[in-house]
């Protein structure tokens, strides 16, 4: 892929749309009923340098935007779902590693992972501290130039295939629970001992088992910004708005499925609108409202790159919270109003109208850091937002 900045965003959805139909679409459903990593998908997206995509042109990658890369998530959440999850979770801790990492040991990680197209997973949930990602138990240990730390993960998402690990910890065994660092644990320096199997309902393919997560490495691999700037600024408002393009795809899917199922019927009487047509139009709807509380996240994003005070004010927080709670509930409404409209053939599996594995991946939006939790942290900060 050229690095010309001019039609970026064109390039990589064509090039996601084609990993989706050659590639990732072909092998979603034994990736699904295997529970299985979907490595042809991710070798082609490293091959075609959607992994390095957010990185600078002068440090090896594409110089995309957080827009150009949430519109290739979107197209390639249309063919396999966990594919898209993948490229999502990846691209959340590149954006990390682009945003704070302002050493010259980070710049230089930054030209490794794109010369290598290598992949990035991310660990910031541990047992005992439940889906809350702002605390830690385990602790960073320094020593003159390398680091420590001792984690255990309930889930660290494709973690056994995965180049790096970014994880997050206490700032040091005295600090605070909610005083954390992030750091970046390269494959060469971690060991992972598996404590639970991925056997799930749905995005079986991200492969996202419990380890617990053993690291050393050099100290300069720790962020020096706090980890509490680097979610309020990056990790959360980009999770929720990658997630939330992932899920758009998801539900164009359903959606352009159930369209096709009505336009077939309606050839077979024309001039008559079928039954179901009224529901397809309210289905319409529901996509639209999906469609646009996504996009207009990825405007409040630019706003915020634009207006510090922007990012740091307790409406943007609430806005990105809500983002991700209204997208993940209007995905399952989506896809259940097409399974009412394509009825048997959107029940079964092996149809061309089958709805079974996007459902079952939807349902896992809400409680991927569940909603709830988030509702409370929001109730927390809009008591004490002042009026507008």
């Amino acid at each position: 892929m050229k690095n010309d900045r001019n039609g970026l965003a064109l390039q990589l959805r064509a090039v996601a749309q084609a990993i989706g139909e050659q590639v990732a679409g072909p092998n979603a459903s034994d990736v699904d009923s295997s529970s299985r990593f979907p490595t042809e998908a991710v070798d082609a997206m490293r091959e075609a340098g959607l992994l390095r995509s957010m990185i600078a042109v002068d440090e090896g990658g594409l110089g995309a935007s957080l827009d150009d890369v949430a519109d290739a998530i979107t197209e390639l959440g249309r063919w396999c779902s966990s594919s898209g999850m993948i490229l999502a979770m990846h691209s959340i801790q590149v954006a990390c590693l682009v945003r704070h990492g302002d050493s010259d040991t980070m710049g230089a990680y930054r030209r490794k992972v794109a010369e290598e197209g290598l992949l990035l997973a991310s660990a910031t949930t541990e047992v005992g501290i439940g889906g809350d990602v702002r605390s830690s138990s385990c602790a960073v240990e320094l020593e003159v130039d390398s680091f420590h730390l001792r984690k255990q993960a309930p889930v660290i998402s494709y973690g056994a295939y995965a180049d790096a690990i970014f994880a997050t910890a206490r700032r040091t065994p005295d600090s605070a629970p909610n005083d954390q660092v992030l750091v970046i644990c390269e494959k060469e320096g971690y060991t992972l001992e598996q404590t639970t199997e991925w056997n799930v309902l749905g995005f079986r393919g991200t492969s996202s088992s419990g380890f617990v997560l053993d690291a050393e490495g050099p100290s300069d691999l720790v962020f020096s910004t706090p980890y509490s700037d680097i979610s309020a600024q990056t990790m959360l408002p980009v999770s929720h708005i990658l997630w939330s393009s992932l899920w758009l795809g998801m539900a164009a899917e359903a959606d352009a499925r159930a369209r096709r199922f009505v336009q077939n019927a309606a050839r077979k009487t024309p001039g008559v609108v079928p039954a179901n047509g009224m529901r397809l139009a309210e289905l319409a709807i529901t996509f639209q409202q999906l469609h646009d509380i996504v996009h207009g996240a990825r405007s409040r994003f630019r706003e915020a790159d634009v207006d510090p005070d922007l990012g740091r004010a307790i409406g943007y927080a609430t806005s990105m919270n809500s983002l991700k709670v209204a997208a993940s509930g209007l995905l399952v409404e989506v896809i259940q109003k097409a399974l009412l409209i394509c009825g048997m053939a959107g029940y079964a599996n092996g149809s061309p109208f089958s709805l079974g594995r996007l459902l079952r991946d939807a349902y896992g939006a809400q409680l991927m850091v569940n909603n709830d939790r988030i509702n409370a942290n929001n109730a927390q900060l809009l008591l004490v937002q002042r009026e507008r």
